[in-house]
C-alpha cells in the first residue's frame, strides 16, 4: 500500500481485494486540496457479502487455540512496529495531521495490540470447587460472534486498533467500516494482519456511507457494534443496533474543559492548552476546547496561550509543521462559520485563524489557531462541538463555580485540572462528572491496559474501549454449575475403586 491513492480503493474481504460496486467517493490530500484517489462505496449486497465472510470464518476462528491466536497477534505486533512509518505516511496523506502526530497515533494503537498479546490472561474464567456439596461452579468468556466496527476520520488507524485486535484476540470475526474520507489505513492494517497469518474472513473491510452502516446495524448475523463519532450519530447507532438485539458501544462527541487554578504553573498550563487545543487541528474527541480560568489569572493565562499559539507553523504535515489542515473543505467552512458565530455573539476574538501564512502547495484546507476570550455559556462556540482549532476561554470566580460549569455540560468525555494543590486536585477527581480526568495532564487518554470512555452524552452503552472492559464487551460470560455423582456415595457403579 502506498501513501497516495492512484486507483479506486476497494473493499477487503476474505483476505483479498473485492470489487462489486458502481458508486465511489473522492479522497483528498487535505494539504493541497487535490483529489488523491477514490474509494468504493459499498452497497447493501457488498456489505452482506462481508458479513457472510465473517460469519463463515467465525466458528473455526472461535475454536482456534489461544496459543495460535496469540502467536498471530505477536506477528501482527512485530510487523506493525517495523512498518509504522508507512502507516503514518498514509495517515498524513489522507487526514493531513503532521507526521509526528501520525506516528503518535500509531504508537497508541500499538499499545492495544500489545495488550492483546496477553489475551489468554484476560480471557480466563473462574472456578469454585464444592460451592455446594459435590457441586462445582465455573465461568468462561466466549466470543460474541461477528463484530462490526464503525470508525471515524480523525484517527484512521488508532481507533480501529482500539477495537478489532481485541475482538479478534477474543475469538470474534470482524467487519470494519472506516471513514470514507481517509480509508487507506484500514486496508493497510487488514493486509498486514493477513501477512501475520490471520485466516480469511476474520478481518474484513467495507468502505461506504449510510447504506453500509444501516446494513451492519440491522443484519441479524452481526452480534456487536462498536462506533466512534458525533453524539447524534452515536445515538442513532445505539438505538438502531440495540433495537436489532445487538450489543452496542457508541462513543459520541465531547466538549472537554481544562480548569486552571491560580496556584497552577501558568507556563505549563499555556503550553498544554496549545498542544491539546490545536494539535491535529483540533480534530480530536479528547481535544481541549474550553479553558476555564479563575478570573484573577485569566488575563495572564490568555496572553501566554496567545503568545505560544502565534508561533505555531501551519502547513503540509510532511514538512515538519506544527499543525496541518482540516480533513475537507466542507469541514473548514463549517469551522469558519463557528468563528463568525462567536464574533456575532460578542465573544472577544483574541486570535483569528482565518488568515495567516501556510507552508503548503495548492489550496489546502487550512485554518490557523483561533482563540476567544470571555465566552458565554449560551454561545454556540461553547455549547457545540466544533472539532477544529478553536479554543474558548470561560472565566469563573471560584473553584466551585468551575466544577459546577464542567458538570453542567451534557458531555462527559475528558477533562483536566491544572493546580499544585493536592487537596483541590483530589476533590476535582472525586466530584467531576467526567469519564477521563487529567491532573496537570490535558489529554488523559488511558494507556492500553486501562479502558477508554466517557460519561453522559459521550457514550451510549456500558462498556468502554480496550483494556479489561474491551475484552468484556467482545465476550459473553457463561456460568456452568455441575455435579458428578461419586460411585462410593450411591452413584452408578462404573468400576471405580470404592473409598473407605
Amino acid at each position: 500500500m502506498t501513501a497516495t491513492l492512484t486507483d479506486t480503493l476497494q473493499h477487503w474481504i476474505n483476505n483479498a481485494n473485492y470489487s462489486a460496486d458502481d458508486r465511489s467517493g473522492k479522497v483528498y490530500n487535505p494539504a493541497t486540496g487535490e483529489v488523491s484517489g477514490h474509494v468504493a462505496l459499498a452497497s447493501k449486497a457488498t456489505t452482506e457479502h462481508a458479513i457472510a465472510a465473517a460469519a463463515a470464518a467465525f466458528p473455526k476462528w472461535r475454536d482456534t487455540s489461544l496459543a495460535r491466536r496469540t502467536a498471530i497477534m505477536f506477528n501482527f505486533r512485530q510487523l506493525l512496529a517495523e512498518r509504522k512509518g508507512e502507516l503514518a505516511a498514509i495517515i498524513t496523506a489522507e487526514h493531513g495531521k503532521v507526521l509526528d502526530d501520525a506516528l503518535g497515533e500509531v504508537a497508541r494503537g500499538l499499545e492495544v495490540v500489545e495488550l492483546c498479546c496477553n489475551a489468554p490472561y484476560l480471557l480466563k474464567g473462574e472456578f469454585s470447587q464444592n460451592a455446594s456439596t459435590g457441586i462445582d461452579v465455573q465461568s468462561m468468556r466466549q466470543p460474541v460472534g461477528v463484530s462490526a466496527i464503525i470508525s471515524p476520520f480523525n484517527f484512521p488507524a488508532m481507533v480501529p486498533l482500539w477495537f478489532f485486535p481485541v475482538a479478534i484476540a477474543s475469538g470474534n470475526a470482524v467487519v470494519l467500516k472506516p471513514s470514507e474520507k481517509d480509508p487507506s489505513a484500514a486496508n493497510w492494517l487488514a493486509e498486514l494482519f493477513a501477512e501475520a497469518g490471520l485466516p480469511e474472513g476474520v478481518l474484513n473491510v467495507v468502505h461506504g456511507d449510510k447504506e453500509a452502516v444501516d446494513t451492519l446495524l440491522t443484519d441479524p448475523r452481526v452480534n456487536s457494534v462498536s462506533f466512534v463519532g458525533s453524539t447524534p450519530i452515536a445515538q442513532y447507532v445505539y438505538s438502531t443496533g440495540t433495537a436489532h438485539n445487538k450489543r452496542v458501544q457508541a462513543f459520541g462527541g465531547a466538549k472537554n474543559h481544562m480548569l486552571v487554578l491560580p496556584d497552577a504553573d501558568l507556563d505549563l498550563a499555556a503550553d498544554m492548552a496549545v498542544n491539546a487545543g490545536f494539535g491535529a487541528a483540533g480534530e480530536r474527541c479528547m481535544a481541549i476546547s474550553v479553558v476555564v480560568a479563575i478570573d484573577t489569572i485569566a488575563d495572564e493565562l490568555v496572553a501566554k496561550i496567545a503568545e505560544r499559539a502565534k508561533t505555531l507553523r501551519v502547513g503540509d504535515g510532511t514538512r515538519g509543521c506544527d499543525m496541518g489542515p482540516l480533513i475537507t473543505g466542507e469541514h473548514k467552512a463549517k469551522v469558519a462559520g463557528y468563528i463568525e458565530a462567536g464574533i456575532d455573539a460578542g465573544a472577544e476574538l483574541v486570535l483569528d485563524g482565518r488568515t495567516g501564512t501556510v507552508d503548503a502547495d495548492g489550496e489546502g484546507f487550512f485554518l490557523h489557531p483561533t482563540m476567544f476570550d470571555r465566552v458565554g455559556t449560551d454561545m454556540s462556540i461553547y455549547t457545540e462541538e466544533i472539532f477544529g482549532p478553536v479554543l474558548s476561554v470561560v472565566r469563573v470566580d471560584t473553584f466551585n463555580e468551575g466544577i459546577d460549569l464542567i458538570n453542567s455540560s451534557p458531555y462527559g468525555n475528558g477533562t483536566a485540572i491544572f493546580t499544585n494543590d493536592g487537596g483541590a486536585a483530589r476533590r476535582f477527581e472525586d466530584e467531576i462528572q467526567v469519564g477521563m480526568v487529567g491532573v496537570n495532564v490535558p489529554i488523559p487518554v488511558p494507556v492500553g491496559y486501562h479502558s477508554f470512555g466517557g460519561w453522559k452524552a459521550s457514550l451510549f452503552g456500558d462498556q468502554h474501549a480496550y483494556g479489561p472492559e474491551g475484552f468484556k464487551f467482545f465476550t459473553r460470560n457463561k456460568v456452568i454449575t455441575k455435579r458428578w455423582l461419586d460411585p462410593s456415595h450411591g452413584g452408578i457403579n462404573l468400576g471405580f475403586p470404592q473409598n473407605d
